[in-house]
C-alpha cells in the first residue's frame, strides 16, 4: 500500500518532527509512506471572507496537482466523519482488499480545505470537533494509521 500525506505548510517544531519521524520509521514495515509538504499561501492575519476563499483555493490547487486520478483521497476536515481506530483500520483494510493501493490523506492549512479538495475526496475524516494545529494533526494521523496496521495484523498495541 502506498500512502501519501499531503499537507499545507512546513513543520517547524522539533518535538513534532521527532514524533512524526518515529511513526514514519514504524510504518515502514507496513506501507510506503510519503509526506509532501506544500507551501502555504502567505496572507495577513485579518482576512475578509473573500480573501480566505482565495487562499484556500490557491492551496487547494497545489494539493489537487499532486493527486493522481487513481488515488483514493481522504480529506481531514472538522466536519468529516468521526471514526474509531477500529473503523479506520477496517476502512484501510477494505481499500487494500479492493485494489486501492494508493491512498492520500489531505491536511489543509490554517484556514482548512477548499471546496474543490473536499469534492475530490472519496471520504472525509474528523478526529474531533475541536480545532487542532495542522502540524499536530500530521502526528496524530500517522499514529492512527500505524495503529490501524497493528489492529489489522492482530498485533498488540496499547489501548
Amino acid at each position: 500500500m502506498n500512502i501519501s500525506i499531503l499537507t499545507i505548510g512546513k513543520l517547524k517544531e522539533k518535538y513534532l518532527t521527532q514524533g512524526i519521524n518515529e511513526y514514519l520509521k514504524r510504518l515502514n514495515a507496513y506501507a510506503k509512506i510519503d509526506v509532501m509538504e506544500l507551501p502555504d499561501e502567505k496572507a495577513p492575519e485579518n482576512l475578509s471572507e473573500q480573501e480566505m476563499l482565495i487562499v484556500k483555493q490557491k492551496e487547494g490547487e497545489r494539493i489537487l496537482a499532486k493527486i493522481s486520478d487513481d488515488t483514493h483521497v481522504i480529506a481531514l476536515a472538522i466536519n468529516g466523519k468521526m471514526k474509531s481506530s477500529e473503523q479506520l483500520a477496517s476502512d484501510l483494510d477494505k481499500l487494500a482488499t479492493y485494489g486501492k493501493s494508493k491512498i492520500a490523506f489531505v491536511i489543509g492549512g490554517s484556514l482548512g480545505l477548499s471546496d474543490e479538495v473536499i469534492k475530490r475526496a472519496n471520504d472525509t475524516l474528523s478526529f474531533s470537533k475541536m480545532t487542532f494545529p495542522h502540524q499536530l494533526m500530521r502526528l496524530i494521523l500517522l499514529e492512527q494509521v500505524y495503529r490501524a496496521f497493528r489492529i489489522n495484523r492482530g498485533e498488540p498495541y496499547h489501548k
